[in-house]
């Protein structure tokens, strides 16, 4: 199942959301500021090393690093990570 990374006060995460939800793609909501640290380091590790960024993905062990809400984008890396 596709897994997002996110923080409730993220205008691009609630933009994820809603798309995910207008497509009918099932996902599980992981609040970031809720995890335990070793979630958050993957989290970090996976967007670089400096810090989180969210809305961070990840379907079946790929990933897809937080970017700003592009529908366009999210549509094509959800293609490439085998969700759609």
């Amino acid at each position: 199942m596709l897994k997002i990374y996110a923080a409730k006060w993220c205008p691009h995460c609630t933009k994820t959301v809603e798309y995910l939800k207008n497509n009918q793609i099932e996902f599980e909501y992981i609040e970031i500021e809720e995890q335990p640290e070793k979630t958050v380091q993957k989290i970090i590790e996976v967007n670089g090393g400096d810090d989180w960024v969210v809305p961070t993905l990840e379907f079946n062990g790929k990933w897809r690093k937080g970017k700003v809400y592009n529908e366009m984008e999210l549509h094509f890396d959800l293609v490439q990570l085998g969700v759609k």
